[in-house]
């Protein structure tokens, strides 16, 4: 049933994980930053969205991606 080469990985990998983690937070700080009326802090938490991306991609090219040598998948 399952296609190894058809599936994207539907993100459950260490790489998806931490960019994700690192992307939510930044989200959650700007928010609440926004309503305090702290600019400057809103656009440092923009910056650390981009930084979970970056660190995203760069775990998912160090091998922790859905098909990388250094992740394992487990059975559901």
């Amino acid at each position: 049933m399952s296609n190894p080469i058809g599936d994207p990985g539907h993100g459950h990998s260490p790489a998806a994980w931490t960019g994700v983690i690192i992307m939510l937070i930044a989200v959650t700080l700007g928010t609440v930053f926004f309503w305090f009326d702290l600019p400057v802090l809103v656009w440092a938490s923009a910056v650390l969205l981009v930084v979970g991306l970056i660190v995203g991609w760069i775990l998912s090219k160090a091998g922790y991606g859905a098909y990388g040598p250094k992740y394992s998948p487990k059975e559901h």
